[in-house]
């Protein structure tokens, strides 16, 4: 009879192995530890297998079939059926561990699948070996998420058992299979990407709400339920208007703006207090470009400042330690600097350039009780004279052509809690140096193109 091409092949193959046609199955077999590290290696293959194959034995039960898992080089990993009931599986030795690659058993409808990668059918005489010759197998390849060949399952029993349909149950239970990796992976990788999320939304400093396009919130992160004094309370499906007073009118005002708002300065009521924020606020657009909720990033002013001054260096490295001399003037000066640290006024610093003014005024401010705080310095007489009062007071957004969109601090306020050097400070004009010394004595600040007196510790 004519045979295909690719038993003929298969033959060659087996041939060109040293593989004995009239002989008996040499059959590796693994056994102790070696087949434990095989099982352990395809835990979860056999795992999701099982139940199909399982369910797929219930139709052949009596058949004299067995279902056979088998991985990439052949070896058997799970089996159903009872070996013991037909001679030809007994000696086709279709226990875990056995190998059914072609060195070992010729060709037969496992090696064909793992050779071939699809689904093949070896029928009585297209076996190699003269043995399995009263024998079928039908088996289909199973392949990873990945695309890569992990085995594959097989229906072996005797041939004319066999029935056009076997073929077909073999390459189903193996879409099945393949179906429950895909579904068991895409699980893993939601799992891994949600506490990805978790943990990104977690080690976010700043308070994050997220709501809809209706104004209710989906998601709020620790930072902003300890910094709202929330607590447990199940926020979650709750309109943000309900959650924050109707005092707040202008965060609802930012957050129903369909355009991004970044470091917008807001005032936000909460639980009779109130605290000064930067909101950002981020649309989420679907894919007809409708808006179908927001991200609400809200930055303590306090905090943004700290980060600030840390970013600019706005810090002291200087102490009085660090200031040598041996002349008494000099050394009197150092007192007087020392103990005019301790107090909370402010400090007038006399000499010519050059003299180390700005190392006095730093080790000032590690003396006082301020130095955990910005210390903040500006030479005024390297300032244009009409940027020096934007630079010292900040301004608001629109206040003059080319201001920066939002706002902008000043100088006061980036020392706040700290402490202002003003350096060649005689270099700045008359008019300003009158504004300059009502936020000396208010301890407050108005920024340019504003109208909210903002309270500044420097």
């Amino acid at each position: 009879s004519i045979i295909s091409q690719q038993v003929f092949d298969s033959w060659l193959r087996c041939a060109q192995l040293g593989v004995d046609p009239l002989g008996v199955p040499s059959n590796e077999v693994l056994t102790g530890d070696a087949l434990e590290a095989l099982l352990l290696r395809n835990k979860e293959f056999i795992d999701v297998s099982r139940p199909f194959m399982k369910n797929l034995y219930r139709f052949l039960e009596g058949s004299g079939f067995m279902v056979s898992l088998f991985d990439h080089q052949g070896f058997v990993l799970e089996i159903f059926g009872d070996p013991e009931e037909d001679k030809l599986v007994r000696t086709a030795r279709g226990f875990v561990g056995s190998c059914w690659d072609t060195k070992n058993t010729g060709n037969n409808a496992a090696s064909a699948v793992i050779l071939y990668e699809k689904p093949m059918q070896v029928f009585g005489a297209q076996h190699y070996i003269r043995m399995y010759h009263g024998a079928t197998g039908s088996g289909s390849p199973i392949f990873s998420p990945e695309g890569g060949l992990l085995g594959g399952i097989v229906l072996f029993g005797r041939y004319y058992r066999a029935n056009p349909h076997t073929l077909g149950m073999a390459v189903a239970a193996a879409g099945a299979i393949e179906n429950e990796l895909r579904i068991r992976k895409a699980l893993s990788e939601s799992r891994v990407a949600y506490s990805y999320q978790q943990t990104v939304i977690s080690s976010i400093q700043e308070a994050l709400i997220a709501v809809d396009s209706a104004g209710y919130i989906t998601l709020i992160n620790d930072n902003a339920r300890k910094m709202f004094g929330l607590g447990a309370l199940v926020i979650e499906g709750r309109r943000i208007q309900d959650v924050f007073s109707p005092e707040n009118k202008q965060l609802f005002r930012l957050i129903e703006n369909t355009e991004t708002v970044t470091d917008a300065e807001v005032r936000i009521f909460f639980k009779k207090i109130s605290g000064d924020f930067t909101l950002t606020c981020n649309p989420i657009w679907s894919s007809d470009k409708s808006v179908i909720g927001k991200i609400i990033i809200l930055n303590e002013i306090q905090r943004a400042k700290s980060m600030v001054t840390k970013m600019m260096g706005a810090t002291a490295n200087f102490h009085f330690e660090d200031i040598y001399g041996r002349n008494p003037r000099f050394l009197m000066t150092v007192d007087q600097a020392r103990m005019v640290s301790r107090s909370r006024s402010n400090v007038l610093l006399l000499g010519k350039s050059g003299t180390g003014k700005d190392i006095f005024a730093q080790a000032i401010h590690n003396e006082s009780d301020r130095k955990n705080g910005p210390y903040v310095a500006i030479n005024c007489g390297a300032i244009p004279r009409d940027l020096i009062a934007s630079e010292l007071f900040g301004h608001e957004e629109g206040a003059f052509t080319g201001s920066r969109r939002g706002g902008n601090q000043g100088k006061f306020e980036l020392a706040d809690g700290g402490t202002l050097f003003l350096d060649e400070i005689a270099e700045t004009p008359l008019e300003l140096q009158t504004a300059l010394l009502r936020v000396i004595e208010d301890k407050s600040v108005l920024r340019i193109g504003g109208t909210r007196v903002r309270p500044v510790d420097v």
